[in-house]
């Protein structure tokens, strides 16, 4: 595995041979925190936007797991 830095990216070469679906995870946590950094949101923010979120997917989705 080679990492390189260049002006304001970060190269990274890594063999061919890698499993795919473990690669897009370290890929998928690597995003995500790109995307985290530059948010001013709160945890109490984001704790409640989840709540509503989770609350929004039960209303919507109840009738599947409770006949």
């Amino acid at each position: 595995m080679q990492v390189e830095r260049i002006n304001n990216e970060i190269i990274i070469r890594i063999s061919s041979d890698l499993d795919t679906a473990k690669l897009q995870k370290v890929l998928d946590l690597i995003r995500y925190g790109e995307l985290t950094s530059r948010s001013t949101a709160t945890q109490e923010q984001v704790n409640q936007l989840a709540a509503k979120i989770n609350k929004n997917w039960w209303a919507k989705n109840k009738s599947r797991f409770i006949k």
